[in-house]
């Protein structure tokens, strides 16, 4: 399998990536340095992270050159009420200290202020200051709206989905539509390493439970961003590329979904 998906931008991301949510300080340009050695080229930040800069600072004294990295951050829902979606996307790149990001994503769709979001980040897309624009979090019925009311697809949507949250009809629903998923939490925070049969399969793969959650989503053609800050999980975590479960084992998977959640909703979001 190719370790780059073609979005539908045109720009290449990797399958595979380093989430960097509440890594902080110089934890983040360590694990960056430590990640890059290992092959990482993705890695992904948000405003709301609180640790741009410190990525920025890590891209720069990494060793690779910045074509070879995919560089994600994300808009705020503080910045899509206030509709000063261009000045935070200016803001983060200041703080990244980058000339572009290589994807944009609207964190979470905000009721009555996710389309003009959009039709703003449509116009940081037309600049060239971000390769590709995305979403987060939105289900069906929102992507239906926004696909009515744009322009522009979303290149990718980043849902929770892993294992105990397998969001199918989702997912189906977003690549008949060209736009790539990408999970966040694909390890569920570590709430499915113990299950029976994952433990079953990694002892026949020589794998880890961790490996083998990851490699299904990627069968899956779902794009993958764990999070760790131990220089073992980062190495194991990025060893699935060279085995492969089968049809089966897939289809067991598939079963163990419980819709569980790990990803907290924002108050702001629920009210």
């Amino acid at each position: 399998m190719d370790r780059l998906i073609k979005l539908n931008s045109g720009t290449a991301m990797p399958r595979f990536g380093l989430g960097l949510y509440t890594v902080t300080g110089k934890n983040v340009t360590q694990i960056m340095q430590d990640a890059v050695v290992m092959g990482y080229r993705l890695f992904d930040t948000a405003s709301a992270y609180k640790n741009e800069d410190e990525v920025g600072d890590a891209v720069r004294s990494c060793g690779v050159p910045r074509d070879e990295l995919f560089i994600t951050t994300k808009v705020w829902n503080t910045a899509q009420r206030i509709g000063d979606i261009e000045g935070a996307f200016m803001r983060s790149l200041e703080r990244l200290q980058l000339d572009y990001v290589d994807l944009y994503l609207m964190h979470w769709p905000v009721a009555g202020c996710y389309p003009e979001t959009w039709h703003a980040m449509e116009k940081i897309y037309r600049s060239g200051l971000a390769k590709a624009i995305g979403v987060c979090n939105f289900n069906e019925l929102e992507l239906m709206h926004l696909l009515e009311n744009s322009d522009i697809v979303p290149a990718v949507n980043q849902i929770e989905y892993h294992p105990l949250c397998n969001q199918e009809k989702l997912r189906n629903f977003c690549q008949s539509k060209g736009i790539v998923v990408q999970a966040s939490a694909p390890l569920a925070r570590g709430e499915y390493l113990n299950r029976h049969f994952l433990k079953q399969m990694a002892e026949k793969y020589h794998r880890s439970t961790a490996q083998i959650g990851l490699r299904w989503l990627i069968q899956k053609d779902i794009c993958v961003i764990p999070r760790s800050i131990q220089i073992d999980r980062l190495l194991e975590n990025s060893q699935i590329f060279d085995f492969e479960l089968d049809e089966t084992e897939m289809a067991v998977i598939d079963q163990m979904n419980e819709d569980l959640r790990v990803i907290n909703v924002p108050v702001d979001i629920l009210n």
